[in-house]
């Protein structure tokens, strides 16, 4: 019985072998531990400071629609440039650039009269360098974490996210109320901090044959994914999932429903929760090969909790109903990071970053303008009930529709088979030049 319960509780402990064996993987993690509290906080920030210069609704919602198309191109662009040039350089470059433009949204939030320009063009800029640099971040864990610590690497990965999504919210709240100027300088600071170490992680140069970062090796990243129908699976699914269940535009008339206004900010909070203790309990997840299968099981659980939600009569259920969302989402998460980074390969891996980037990213915005049109015609309750069960019928009919990605098998697919061999090669390759 004890043993029994000692081996359930190994499997639901977090694996903090990525962390132990790789310098590099620490560096890179500590660096978005400190870089996460800054930038929610500035996520905080520039909306507050939008809505105390003008008071206007339109002017927020502005500040969103400045960065999506710089969220597009400069995605795209950022995996083709990770697949070309040194990846540690991109991720330390773009930090820079990130620092300078927390910078000026510090220093225009001291002036006597901030300018509301400069929150638009700082919010674009911002969102555009972070998008150039995010394939590279994501391309670089498969090059500093070994082939079977992938699944342990995304837990990892998320449970930072996670972390932060909770606590630097709720901290960003105190500083706006204080100063935004305050709010902006932490963040800066965190920028600072994170490029010392950053400094510090080894070159992670291209292939010497990589393809040079053009339009024609863009579309080649796409050909690639289109030709992986698995792939496809992963994307498809998610963009299914966040399009028909992604409601959290509709929490404050969910809280006015529940008359809990003063609880807003915790139903905001329940899916970072649900996915935070997804994350802390996630070292099972890496025990499943059959990944495709486990995007699909996460992602209707998602709409059954969403739709769930819809029905939930009082505010602590719709609080444990997100959260169950919440960790469903983080789930499908951490099977789609480990599919990505067990299969694609290095020469790949930038380009392909850029698209899931723009899957993960795109389906939340959509999501919330269709819960918005639903809760339009039929209320919120309406809308949270038909989203979720829309979700389940769409990931469903996807599930069918993509056998390959179905029954995907991290243990028989030829392109994982294939990685995993050209992992251990290197790793052997690697050790005899180092005792040589």
């Amino acid at each position: 019985m004890r043993s029994g319960v000692k081996r359930l509780f190994r499997h639901l402990s977090l694996d903090l072998s990525p962390l132990r064996d790789s310098r590099d993987y620490r560096l890179l993690f500590a660096s978005g531990v400190i870089t996460m509290f800054g930038t929610m906080i500035t996520m905080v920030a520039v909306p507050y400071q939008m809505k105390e210069l003008t008071d206007s609704y339109l002017a927020v919602g502005l500040v969103s629609l400045a960065e999506f198309v710089p969220m597009v191109v400069c995605g795209l662009w950022g995996g083709a440039i990770a697949d070309a040039l040194d990846r540690r350089k991109i991720i330390v470059l773009s930090e820079l650039g990130l620092l300078v433009t927390s910078a000026a949204l510090t220093i225009n939030a001291l002036l006597p009269e901030p300018q509301i320009w400069v929150l638009y063009v700082m919010g674009a800029l911002s969102t555009g360098i972070a998008s150039l640099q995010r394939p590279s971040l994501e391309a670089v864990i498969q090059q500093v974490v070994r082939h079977d610590q992938q699944s342990a690497a995304a837990v990892l990965s998320s449970l930072r996210w996670n972390f932060g999504a909770i606590v630097a919210p709720a901290l960003g709240g105190l500083l706006v109320v204080w100063s935004t100027a305050s709010a902006y300088a932490l963040d800066t600071l965190t920028f600072v901090l994170s490029m010392l170490l950053l400094w510090r992680v080894r070159s992670l140069p291209p292939a010497e044959d990589a393809a040079p970062a053009s339009l024609k090796s863009l579309v080649e990243g796409m050909r690639y994914a289109v030709g992986r129908t698995d792939l496809m699976g992963t994307y498809l699914v998610d963009i299914a999932a966040m399009v028909f269940a992604m409601a959290t535009a509709l929490f404050p008339f969910l809280a006015d429903e529940l008359k809990a206004p003063e609880a807003l900010g915790l139903l905001y909070s329940a899916a970072a929760i649900g996915a935070l203790i997804a994350s802390l309990t996630g070292r099972w997840t890496a025990r499943v090969q059959r990944h495709g299968l486990g995007v699909i099981v996460a992602a209707v659980l998602w709409g059954v909790a969403v739709a769930l939600t819809g029905l939930a009569p009082n505010f602590w259920m719709v609080f444990v109903c997100i959260a169950l969302a919440g960790a469903a989402d983080m789930i499908s998460g951490i099977f789609r990071m480990t599919m990505w980074n067990q299969t694609i390969p290095p020469e790949f891996r930038g380009r392909l970053a850029g698209i899931e980037l723009l899957s993960y990213a795109s389906g939340p915005m959509l999501g919330n303008a269709r819960a918005s049109l639903m809760a339009n015609f039929g209320g919120t309750r309406f809308s949270l009930g038909a989203g979720g069960v829309l979700c389940v019928a769409a990931v469903l009919a996807l599930a069918a529709a993509l056998p390959k990605f179905r029954g995907y098998d991290a243990r028989t697919d030829e392109h994982a088979v294939r990685e995993k061999a050209r992992r251990e090669a290197a790793a052997k390759d690697e050790e005899s030049q180092a005792t040589a």
